[in-house]
């Protein structure tokens, strides 16, 4: 048997890259370690979305290279995921003992690489354009709690927004047939899953590649027929392509939860024109209203980018006025990271850095206002939680999810009365609201 340290860095998507490596090389008999001293492999996905993911992958490669170090170079150090596919020629110049470096279209060929013979300080490299997208019949090792799972319905992203290094990184968007995906969702629910959480780079735009009409709307009630699902989520959303059949799917199919991530990434018309965004305003509080005229209590997520090139202090008060009237349920803010290769590279980074962040702060705290106010209007209801098993916190409470809470970028559902397994829906009545949390009791 071979052993084998795996770390995840980024996002969902790349989990879910992790999980066919990880079912790739569990074919080959390893098996999973919790210390990387321990380990004859040591494998990094890595992400480079934007500067603080870059630093964290790099610290991360450079982490298992010291492991090895001081194995005496007894094991093999392995990086793949978006920093290797971007960064590929750097690994290999300025980090040694590192040996082999695997790209986003590649990352399926891990076990068969892992065997390839490569010399001392030249690692072997496997990247090129990413072509690749896992299927129903690919291994897979899921890493989410049993009850849940992420189910990637498409890779690659085929918008052009100036701001982004992804489609370079992952390539065109690549969809998925719906035969493909109701069968690997099949074998999901036959392994006690309950929550499918739908991701792709671009999930509205689902289907526009494969040029035979398929879109999401005829997606949905498709997965919603699989015995053994509850909740299917929708996250990524791109607001561009959300049409009315699919409003009134996710509003009459029960399985599909009310609750939407669209990141938006600014509102005025002039940043949203330069990052090349295909959107204005008035169409996105058009989208915004029809949204929540057509979902009865919709959960809405989304994201901004602040101190984008040429983002004056009146543009950045309008994204603060737009928040503040349409109080998102969530919201996350990024501040702008100028990165090689996109057109947004070649503007001038002009808002500071201290200036960035302020802003940051600034609209967190106003959202974090708006989150507590919009929990607190939940005490006194009732709530159909996902009950996940014992607080983080305590032993004492029981920790879930209600169904307008994502996992791991939302806040959590703490259980102060009332007992139920995990991967159990229960119904609970909220007595308690933080500003990002709620705690309720089981009362069915």
């Amino acid at each position: 048997m071979k052993s084998l340290y795996f770390q995840t860095l980024g996002c969902p998507k790349n989990r879910v890259d992790s999980e066919v490596m990880l079912g790739a090389l569990g074919g080959e008999g390893y098996i999973l370690v919790d210390d990387p001293s321990d380990a004859d492999v040591l494998v990094v996905n890595t992400c480079s979305f934007i500067e603080a993911s870059k630093v964290e992958s790099i610290d991360a490669i450079w982490g298992l290279v010291d492991v090895k170090e001081r194995s005496n170079h007894q094991q093999k150090v392995v990086v793949a995921g978006c920093f290797a596919q971007r960064y590929s020629d750097a690994i290999k110049d300025e980090i040694p003992g590192v040996d082999l470096i695997i790209g986003t279209g590649e990352y399926h060929r891990i076990a068969e690489l892992m065997n390839t013979p490569s010399l001392p300080g030249a690692p072997t490299i496997a990247v090129g354009r990413p072509y690749y997208v896992h299927d129903q019949a690919t291994p897979r090792m899921i890493t989410t709690a049993r009850h849940t799972s992420y189910l990637k319905i498409a890779e690659g992203c085929s918008q052009q927004c100036t701001f982004c290094i992804i489609p370079k990184l992952r390539g065109k968007q690549r969809s998925r047939a719906i035969p493909d995906l109701v069968l690997e969702a099949r074998q999901l629910a036959n392994a006690g899953v309950k929550e499918l959480n739908l991701i792709a780079q671009d999930l509205t735009h689902y289907g526009s590649d494969l040029k035979d009409g398929t879109e999401l709307h005829e997606l949905l009630p498709a997965l919603c027929k699989v015995d053994g699902i509850e909740w299917i989520r929708l996250l990524y959303c791109y607001p561009h392509n959300v049409t009315d059949r699919l409003v009134e799917v996710i509003a009459t199919e029960k399985k599909v939860l009310p609750y939407m991530d669209i990141p938006l990434q600014h509102i005025d018309d002039a940043v949203l024109m330069t990052m090349q965004r295909r959107t204005t305003r008035a169409i996105t509080e058009d989208l915004l209203g029809r949204l929540k005229r057509g979902v009865p209590d919709l959960v809405l997520r989304t994201t901004f980018i602040v101190g984008f090139p040429g983002e004056t202090d009146s543009q950045f008060e309008r994204l603060q006025e737009f928040v503040a009237e349409q109080k998102f349920d969530r919201v996350g803010v990024f501040t702008y990271s100028s990165e090689d290769g996109t057109r947004a590279a070649r503007f001038d980074d002009d808002v500071p850095a201290e200036v960035k962040e302020e802003r940051r702060n600034r609209l967190m705290a106003m959202q974090q206002e708006i989150s507590a106010d919009r929990l607190q209007a939940l005490v006194g209801t009732e709530i159909d939680v996902l009950v996940e098993g014992r607080s983080e916190e305590t032993d004492l409470l029981l920790q879930g999810r209600y169904s307008g809470q994502a996992p791991e970028v939302d806040g959590v559902t703490y259980i102060n009365e009332g007992y139920a397994e995990p991967g159990t829906i229960v119904r609970a009545e909220v007595v308690q609201a933080g500003d990002y949390d709620l705690v309720a009791r089981i009362v069915e």
